[in-house]
């Protein structure tokens, strides 16, 4: 199997157990046999066990700025990006609910200062999307505003995102969840951005 294709999968069987387990309870020899590798072999892609962590935080991060900037293409409005922002970043945090909530637990500040590093740069590369994203429409706005309404957005999602994925007895949909946060932040944002 090429290296590629090796590291991808033992990345997916990685998230998979770190996420069934928690990172403290997962075990290297359980992530080496469901992929069929050697335990060395996975010492050798990625160093360590909190190195494995990282490369899962990191590429989950990849692919969640991928799908948010792509979200928003061809909207006409602040609101509308946002919108399609939202129902985006939900959408992912949805096909990853276990993942998604494992890297915002607690637990990852035990397993090391380069995975909590590497969670805290997801958050910013988000931020910096979004003042990317609010700046596109209101040009004039002052960075100050723009970071702030960027960082307010981010932190909503985050802690609404702790809920939504643990709702398992009465599931949330990304679109009502995206609703949820429109209503509450559109209009203190529209404020802050002076957008009316």
């Amino acid at each position: 199997m090429p290296r590629a294709e090796r590291e991808r999968q033992m990345l997916a069987v990685a998230e998979e157990i770190f996420a069934e387990r928690g990172y403290l309870a997962a075990g290297m020899d359980e992530i080496a046999e469901r992929c069929g590798v050697s335990k060395p072999m996975i010492y050798e892609y990625f160093g360590s066990k909190e190195g494995l962590l990282v490369a899962c935080i990191r590429q989950a991060r990849a692919e969640l700025a991928k799908v948010a900037t792509e979200a928003v293409v061809g909207a006409r409005s602040a609101e509308e990006a946002l919108r399609r922002g939202l129902v985006a970043f939900f959408e992912f945090t949805d096909s990853r609910r276990r993942s998604w909530a494992l890297m915002l637990r607690n637990e990852i500040a035990v397993a090391g200062r380069e995975a909590a590093a590497e969670i805290e740069a997801g958050r910013q590369e988000q931020v910096e999307i979004d003042i990317a994203l609010f700046t596109t429409f209101m040009p004039d706005a002052s960075r100050r505003d723009l970071e702030a309404a960027a960082q307010i957005v981010v932190g909503a999602c985050e802690r609404l995102s702790l809920w939504y994925v643990n709702q398992d007895d009465d599931p949330v949909t990304a679109e009502q969840a995206a609703d949820y946060l429109m209503t509450t932040l559109w209009h203190g944002l529209g404020k802050i951005l002076d957008v009316g």
